[in-house]
């Protein structure tokens, strides 16, 4: 296996990009996107990441990390983020590793990584088929989710309504607010709020789709479930998994979820 870091140029700057690469000569079984998380959940996630990126490697598949505008090493602040803009550098992500793989395609998103994915995939002049982490289904629950941090702070002293209205107003003026140290811009909340884990029209392959749990005997959520059957209608064949382990993303200490490779690498085995 081996490891690549690049830049990417761009009319924004430039992306960060890692790209893990099976040993030389070995076959390759296909070529995965990475898309991360929102805002401080792609720092917790950075090691699980790396970690299922190696393990990709390691049984045959090219793998592409990218960071996002203003994100990990890539050009620019936060702030300067746009949802479009994410979009645009899934596109050139894309095409980078089309320039170094030929292996058949496939985006892995993990949480708001999965609506970038979901979306851009119609956009591409191929089909993909799809790794999804604990999917976002909903940008505008997701968002509202990330609103609640900066009211979370205001409970004590009542003034959380007030402090939401004002953040919706700021955005409907055109400027910028900060939740939990990150400056949104109102192109991106517009954007996140708008997206929904749909199916791309005409996109038929398939979906592997895990989640996590510290239950003994997990299931997934209803609202996921729906969401899969949504897919399913579309002609997609989703193969849904829990595995046991923490939600990574959010927890207070960087932590491992070591079943949640194996099921990726399982699921693979089962879309083969």
């Amino acid at each position: 296996m081996s490891v690549n870091a690049f830049f990417l140029d761009s009319s924004r700057g430039q992306r960060f990009c890692l790209l893990h690469s099976p040993i030389d000569g070995a076959p390759t079984r296909g070529a995965v996107l990475y898309l991360h998380p929102f805002a401080e959940e792609m720092n917790k996630s950075r090691r699980m990441a790396a970690l299922q990126s190696r393990a990709l490697a390691a049984t045959g598949y090219d793998v592409l990390q990218i960071d996002l505008l203003g994100c990990g090493d890539s050009s620019g602040d936060f702030s300067d983020a746009s949802w479009q803009a994410w979009r645009e550098d899934v596109l050139a992500g894309y095409r980078s590793l089309r320039e170094r793989s030929t292996a058949p395609l496939i985006l892995w998103g993990l949480r708001a990584g999965c609506l970038l994915a979901a979306e851009t995939a119609a956009e591409l002049p191929e089909a993909a088929d799809f790794i999804f982490w604990q999917p976002v289904v909903s940008g505008k629950q997701h968002w509202q989710q990330f609103m609640r941090l900066k009211m979370a702070g205001e409970m004590a002293s009542g003034q959380a309504k007030a402090v939401g209205e004002q953040l919706r107003q700021q955005l409907v003026d055109g400027q910028a607010v900060e939740i939990a140290g990150y400056g949104i811009s109102p192109a991106l909340a517009q954007g996140l709020e708008q997206a929904d884990l749909k199916p791309p029209a005409g996109r038929a392959g398939r979906v592997v789709w895990l989640e996590t749990s510290l239950r003994d005997e997990p299931t997934l959520a209803p609202v996921a479930q729906k969401r899969i059957e949504q897919w399913q209608a579309a002609g997609f064949s989703v193969e849904a998994r829990v595995a046991h382990g923490p939600a990574f993303w959010q927890t207070t200490e960087i932590e491992d979820a070591p079943q949640l490779i194996a099921a990726t690498l399982a699921g693979l085995e089962v879309r083969a």
